[in-house]
């Protein structure tokens, strides 16, 4: 079998670096790999690798370990990359991205993703991940670069716009959702069921479902059954307390993240009216398809937004992140097996450029679309043109995105106003100028390229 050399940039982040570390492991196509760990905090890629060294040693696994912090060094001779990186505190400049626009009036829900928070997030992370990329035309330009950073669509997009021979792969485990409902909702096992979705990262719907046994379409039963199922699920507080049974355990000090109350809807109150409205299904909940739509604020759940930010927030804190068995639902070593195997197999969601995918949407936009993998790369399916409402919703993305990829490709402040200007949830021209004064003063370590 042919030596790989992977390589993990952003390896000492716990959750990432031990969960892709734990699918690697277990693969049978990538023994004898040589897996590299690259990232700027030694102390942090110490801890990766000792854990790493210490399981590869305990379970006589096949495998090579490295870590260094100069990137060149890790990147010489790689067959494959994948980015997983944030810069700063994280959470410290999430609440800075999500409150101080709401602080001018702008009406943003989560401020991860879409909206002004998006846009920041955008504008700080992008140009360490454009450095990564030109780094890997440099040095190793056939690798293929799996990415999954947020916000995912405009990363890509900007990314493939500065290097568009790059092979780039964008993967989120949103899908993952669908899998997890759709058979409960239809009474019938995932394996009988055949599920296309496509439109943007975390703004992505159902396309089409139909019965593999019988070939009947499934979407009368979603949007009969859906409702009721989503009502009846457990409330967020009920899901938090399992989950930290799980991972507090006996931590000293750990307090529960979530007190009294419960949304009867957990976190998908806008996620229902999409389904009722528009007659799809979306594959995330509020907080993230929120982000991208100008009357969200007024429907979505935002006690279930607040209590899942602040769960996530605590868990990503006094979780132990640990070497364990392959995840189910993260995609990345599957695809790299099919790409080493030539497998044909077919992915519910990547992302890559659309050229064409799904007909009805710009071009040179970075879409969430199923593929097939083989030994020739990523393939996108040709979904054709989306339905008229859905594809509505994405094209209010378009022009923010592409300005959001123009003002850090050529540093502009005056194009990071315009995208802002032109992202549907901002409602103000002077919100939007006093916003973006605050954010390059808040952030100007990050910010002061734009000039």
């Amino acid at each position: 079998r042919m030596h790989q050399r992977i390589v993990l940039i952003g390896a000492g982040s716990a959750q990432f670096g031990f969960g892709t570390l734990s699918d690697i492991f277990a693969s049978k196509v990538l023994e004898g790999s040589e897996i590299v760990l690259h990232d700027i905090n030694p102390q942090a890629l110490k801890r990766t690798l000792d854990a790493a060294q210490a399981h590869v040693e305990a379970h006589a696994l096949p495998f090579t370990l490295t870590a260094t912090a100069d990137r060149k060094a890790a990147l010489q001779g790689a067959n494959f990359a994948i980015i997983s990186i944030e810069v700063g505190n994280r959470f410290e400049l999430w609440e800075q991205d999500w409150m101080i626009p709401l602080q001018y009036g702008i009406r943003q829900v989560y401020g991860e993703n879409g909206g002004p928070g998006g846009l920041f997030h955008s504008l700080r992370i992008i140009p360490p991940i454009l450095d990564i990329c030109d780094d890997i035309m440099a040095i190793c330009p056939e690798a293929y670069v799996f990415n999954f950073s947020n916000p995912m669509s405009r990363i890509c997009l900007t990314a493939k716009r500065k290097h568009p021979d790059l092979r780039l792969i964008g993967l989120c485990h949103e899908f993952a959702s669908l899998p997890q409902h759709l058979p409960k909702i239809l009474d019938t096992p995932w394996e009988n069921l055949f599920v296309r979705a496509g439109g943007l990262n975390h703004f992505s719907v159902v396309l089409e479902a139909r019965y593999k046994d019988t070939g009947l379409d499934a979407y009368p039963d979603i949007r009969a059954k859906a409702p009721a199922y989503f009502e009846q699920l457990p409330s967020l507080r009920e899901r938090v307390e399992e989950k930290e049974r799980e991972q507090l355990g006996s931590t000293p000090g750990a307090e529960p993240a979530l007190r009294e109350g419960a949304s009867p809807w957990p976190e998908r109150w806008l996620f229902k009216v999409i389904l009722e409205k528009f007659g799809y299904l979306p594959i995330t909940t509020d907080s993230h398809f929120g982000e991208y739509i100008q009357w969200a604020h007024d429907v979505v759940d935002h006690k279930g937004i607040l209590d899942f930010y602040y769960f996530y927030k605590q868990w990503c804190q006094v979780s132990e992140a640990r070497l364990g068995p392959p995840s189910e639902w993260e995609r990345v070593v599957p695809i790299i097996e099919g790409i080493l195997t030539d497998s044909g197999q077919e992915e519910m969601a990547v992302n890559i450029m659309n050229d064409g995918l799904i007909t009805n949407l710009a071009r040179d936009l970075a879409v969430e679309v199923p593929a097939t993998v083989d030994s020739n790369g990523v393939h996108g399916i040709v979904l054709g043109d989306l339905p008229k409402g859905i594809v509505g919703l994405l094209n209010n993305q378009v022009a923010t995105y592409d300005l959001t990829a123009e003002a850090i490709l050529k540093q502009s402040k005056a194009l990071a106003l315009q995208a802002l200007l032109l992202d549907p949830v901002v409602h103000s021209a002077r919100a939007a100028e006093q916003t973006l004064e605050m954010m390059l003063i808040r952030q100007e370590q990050y910010l002061g390229y734009l000039k």
